[in-house]
């Protein structure tokens, strides 16, 4: 079983959040004037359907790779439908746009990316999430 972890600290003089794994970083934040938001970042909804959106990106190239194929240009929109109180992720839907190097039919690839996207995957199969107070 492998573990990722990240971090994510208060941003003095805000009320927003910057997060990090390794040497990658992200500012989290509300949208302007919504509970102390300065719109300095991504939401959670954002957040959420950059996560799938990219994580697709990624498993188009790892499919390509795996069948010795090169994408050239890949588009990817994501729709993360919410709704409900509190406010839930309820469906998302992907549009993709890939382009091979070679001008062949990228719905191969396309298909492999949909077996392995882990997030995807995941969200279709429900995820356990804890959540605990530490001193």
């Amino acid at each position: 079983m492998a573990t990722v972890t990240v971090e994510l600290r208060n941003v003095g003089e805000t009320q927003a959040a910057m997060g990090w794994a390794g040497g990658h970083t992200i500012v989290v934040d509300r949208p302007e004037g919504k509970a102390g938001g300065m719109g300095l970042g991504f939401n959670g909804a954002q957040l959420l359907a950059l996560s799938l959106g990219g994580c697709f990106c990624n498993d188009l190239r790892y499919a390509a790779e795996e069948m010795g194929v090169t994408v050239d240009t890949i588009a990817i929109s994501v729709a993360l439908e919410l709704e409900g109180k509190p406010l839930l992720a309820t469906a998302a839907r992907l549009e993709v746009r890939c382009r091979m190097l070679d001008g062949s039919d990228p719905q191969p690839v396309i298909e492999r990316a949909k077996t392995i996207c882990m997030v995807a995957n995941s969200l279709r199969s429900g995820v356990s999430v804890g959540i605990e107070m530490v001193a």
